[in-house]
């Protein structure tokens, strides 16, 4: 039986509890697990086109979007890219490989669900936040502690990215450049994410050094780990099982145009 594991009384195990520390702000807090991006998509049918010991590769069901990570490049990270479809020309999206995971989330998880009706903001969710806009040469948002910013960057025609980054006293930690075709509601999901004042949890000796981050220590059990990171998975599992059940039941167009529930004799008018 491993060390963390000893019998505590017959049918039962004892789990050793491990250090973690909640910390903030989110975006100062390292990568992270890569399963946090990984299993939602999974869950939410996306197809592992990874192979073994090569950068992790994840299709859209209808493989429009591809999601991937690689660390072997520099300075690697992940790439998201959307190919052109209808009115939507193709778009990607780069995130360097120390952006935190919950705030990559953000972005992909946005994928994996159905489009709201509002209409998207990127600038609001920073905003409401107290997060500081200036309307230089580029317009940016900056957070009170000028460690991290949402930037949309136009060098000239046809040339604007969205750019957002977070630093600390030791310099930059992780970029993230979207092209200007990149959908705006994807945008507006990714700064949700980076505003959250929500903390995020980190194992002992995965913490980069700042003093602009703060901690608290937690002892947490390794099945307590797993239950909460299974709940996100089970969401998505359900979520997905949901739209794909009411796909599959809605009512057919009527390819004449007319309703279903239209009587007999009756026809569009046009």
């Amino acid at each position: 039986m491993k060390k963390r594991q000893r019998q505590a009384g017959q049918g039962h195990v004892y789990e050793q509890p491990q250090q973690h520390y909640l910390v903030e702000p989110r975006h100062l807090a390292g990568g992270g697990d890569l399963r946090h991006v990984t299993e939602y998509i999974r869950a939410s049918g996306w197809k592992d086109q990874s192979k073994t010991g090569g950068p992790l590769v994840f299709d859209s069901p209808d493989q429009s979007v591809r999601i991937g990570y690689d660390p072997f490049t520099t300075p690697g990270g992940w790439t998201v890219s959307g190919r052109p479809t209808g009115q939507q020309p193709a778009w990607q999206a780069t995130l360097t490989r120390q952006t935190p995971v919950e705030i990559v989330a953000g972005l992909t998880d946005a994928l994996a669900k159905p489009r709201t009706a509002h209409a998207p903001n990127p600038w609001a969710p920073l905003v409401q936040r107290g997060w500081k806009s200036s309307s230089g040469r580029h317009f940016t948002v900056t957070n009170p502690q000028s460690t991290a910013r949402l930037q949309y960057h136009q060098s000239g025609p046809g040339e604007a990215i969205w750019w957002a980054s977070a630093r600390s006293e030791h310099g930059r930690a992780w970029d993230a450049t979207f092209t200007s075709t990149t959908p705006m509601h994807l945008i507006e999901a990714f700064s949700v994410a980076l505003a959250d004042p929500q903390q995020v949890m980190r194992p002992r000796g995965q913490i980069p050094p700042s003093r602009h981050i703060r901690t608290t220590s937690v002892s947490v059990r390794p099945s307590e780990l797993g239950a909460w990171q299974q709940t996100r998975i089970n969401a998505a599992r359900t979520a997905t099982w949901a739209r794909n059940t009411w796909a599959s039941t809605r009512p057919r167009k009527n390819p004449h145009g007319a309703s279903p529930y239209a009587s007999p004799g009756t026809h569009p008018r046009r």
